[in-house]
C-alpha cells in the first residue's frame, strides 16, 4: 500500500469547526491522515440558563419510560445532575430505557455504565422515530436537548404518536466571539482544502464569526477553494441556505463519516 493510501490527505488543509472541548478526536483522525488540522471552533458548551427544568424532571425519573438523549452534551448533563441527586444513569430505575440518537452518544453511554436500549439505524432523529421498538401511545418520554436552535422533531413526532414528551434544557451552545487568527490567515489565503461542518449551529456560527471579521462581500471569495463537508442531512440544509453549497454529506452521520466524507470532497477537488 503507498503512503498516498496511507494518508490520503497529506499536505491538505482541513478546517474543524467542532466545540473547542469536542475537536481532539476529529483532530487526531484527521492528523493520521497526513491533514494539517486547523481549528474554528463555532460553538461554546456551556450550562443552560437555568437548570431547574433538567433537575425536576431527573427528580421524578422513575416517572418516565423512555429517556431520548440526542449527544454525548446531554449524557453528560444529565449524569452530572443525577450525580449531585447521589444518582446516575448506570442505576436507573428498572422501568426506565434509554434510546440514543449517535454512535458517539452510545458510546458515551457505555462509558458510564449505562447502555442504550436502542439505538437507530443511522445516526439522525429521523431515524429515531422510524425504527422506534415500540407504539409511542401512552409513553412518558423525557427529552434533554440544547436550549436553544436545536430540532424540535422529536417532541413532535412523538407527541403526534400520543406520548407525552416533556422537553427540558440540559446544555446550552453558543457562538464563540473570535476565531483563531491562523485558522482566520488560511482562509484569507486560499490555503484550506476543506471545512468540515457537525451541525446546522457551527454553519450559522461560522458565517456569523467570518462576517463579523473580514466582511460580507469577501465570504464568496473565502469559500471558493474550501470543499463544504456537512455531518448531516440538517447540517447540509443550512449549508445551502448560507454558503450555496455541499460538497459531501457525511455517511454514517458520525464523526467516522465527516472524516472521511472530507477524504471523498477533498479527493475530488
Amino acid at each position: 500500500m503507498t503512503s498516498k493510501q496511507h494518508q490520503p490527505l497529506q499536505g491538505r488543509t482541513v478546517v474543524i469547526t467542532r466545540a473547542q472541548e469536542q475537536q481532539s478526536e476529529g483532530r487526531r483522525m484527521l492528523e493520521s491522515l497526513g491533514a494539517r488540522v486547523l481549528e474554528l471552533p463555532a460553538l461554546e458548551i456551556g450550562p443552560p440558563d437555568s437548570w431547574a427544568p433538567l433537575d425536576d424532571a431527573l427528580a421524578e425519573l422513575e416517572n418516565f419510560h423512555w429517556l431520548i438523549l440526542s449527544s454525548a452534551n446531554g449524557v453528560d448533563a444529565v449524569e452530572s445532575r443525577l450525580q449531585r441527586m447521589g444518582r446516575c444513569l448506570a442505576r436507573r430505575p428498572e422501568s426506565l430505557k434509554i434510546a440514543a440518537v449517535g454512535r458517539k452518544t452510545a458510546r458515551r453511554l457505555d462509558d458510564l455504565g449505562a447502555s442504550a436500549d436502542f439505538v437507530p439505524p443511522t445516526f439522525v432523529a429521523d431515524s429515531l422515530i422510524d425504527h422506534f421498538p415500540v407504539s409511542g401511545w401512552g409513553l412518558r418520554i423525557l427529552l434533554p436537548r440544547v436550549q436553544s436552535g436545536g430540532r424540535t422533531l422529536l417532541a413532535e413526532a412523538f407527541g403526534e404518536a400520543g406520548s407525552r414528551v416533556v422537553e427540558v434544557a440540559a446544555y446550552e451552545s453558543r457562538c464563540p466571539e473570535t476565531i483563531p487568527h491562523d485558522t482566520l490567515q488560511a482562509l484569507e489565503a486560499s490555503e484550506v482544502d476543506a471545512v468540515s461542518f457537525s451541525s446546522g449551529k457551527t454553519v450559522s456560527h461560522t458565517v456569523a464569526l467570518l462576517t463579523e471579521a473580514i466582511g460580507n462581500d469577501r465570504m464568496e471569495s473565502v469559500f471558493q477553494k474550501p470543499a463544504v463537508v456537512s455531518i448531516g442531512p440538517q447540517t447540509s440544509l443550512r449549508c445551502m441556505e448560507l454558503l450555496g453549497r455541499v460538497d459531501a454529506e457525511a455517511c454514517p452521520h458520525d464523526l467516522d463519516g465527516l472524516v472521511e466524507a472530507c477524504v471523498q470532497a477533498i479527493q475530488r477537488r
